[in-house]
């Protein structure tokens, strides 16, 4: 076990890699913000973080697995080639920016900007899910992958999703448990109904999410999930192109 406690996030990481050099798991405790915990792990490995680690944690993730007792900051999963990162709390922006593969499963809200950017090639397709709401600009620019927003325990007044969600969305899909108003959308998005096998991907992860956080699968799957898709794979093409 290693306690961070206020000690520099190198000096950390340091201890991090040469425990993990001879155990497949590490447990951190006492984390105060200190960044790039489980940067590029590799499969086989796991992290074990209590407290609150800083921005870029588990960036590069090679299909490892980091699981969070508390809350995360920003960047969390940037860019993660596959693996799994577990959050038992909230994030804050670009949560699994431009992400490749894996999944990553947060029990409450993500902040600004969740996965942006992400992408998906032939069998690698990231996921993204998050159990409360998110903040504005949701899915901007996603390319592929898919995210599932299930808007558990919101206070009235609270909104499933910011403002300017899946604006530049080019692919993948995003599952929305609940209503909303898709007037706030942008028109380069259609609101679907979920096919045959879109139901057989979402129940796969919503038991996953329900296994990790101890969550009632019957309850979360009794409400109606739409799903936001783009209506062209070039939302700016007037823009750079004549008419």
């Amino acid at each position: 076990m290693i306690e961070a406690g206020l000690r520099r996030y190198e000096e950390v990481n340091a201890e991090i890699k040469s425990v993990l050099s001879k155990k497949n798991k590490c447990v951190v405790k006492d984390v105060n913000g200190q960044r790039y915990i489980g940067c590029a792990l590799d499969e086989g490995k796991t992290i074990e973080v209590f407290g609150t680690p800083g921005n870029d944690m588990a960036c590069y993730l090679n299909g490892g697995k980091v699981v969070v007792y508390g809350n995360c900051q920003d960047a969390v999963g940037n860019t993660m080639n596959g693996g799994e990162i577990v959050v038992h709390g909230h994030s804050g922006d670009a949560m699994g920016y431009g992400m490749r593969d894996g999944q990553i499963y947060i029990k409450d809200n993500v902040a600004c900007r969740g996965g942006i950017h992400m992408k998906e090639f032939r069998d690698m397709r990231p996921v993204l899910v998050i159990g409360q709401n998110a903040g504005s600009f949701l899915g901007e620019y996603m390319a592929g992958g898919t995210i599932v927003l299930l808007g558990l325990n919101l206070k009235r007044g609270e909104k499933l999703f910011g403002t300017h969600c899946a604006s530049g969305m080019h692919g993948g899909k995003i599952f929305v448990r609940g209503s909303f108003p898709s007037k706030n959308l942008s028109d380069n998005i259609k609101v679907e109904r979920l096919n045959d096998d879109d139901e057989a991907e979402l129940k796969s992860y919503v038991k996953k999410y329900c296994k990790y956080f101890d969550a009632d699968y019957d309850t979360i799957m009794s409400k109606p999930f739409r799903k936001l898709v783009p209506a062209t794979s070039r939302p700016y093409a007037n823009l750079y192109t004549p008419n």
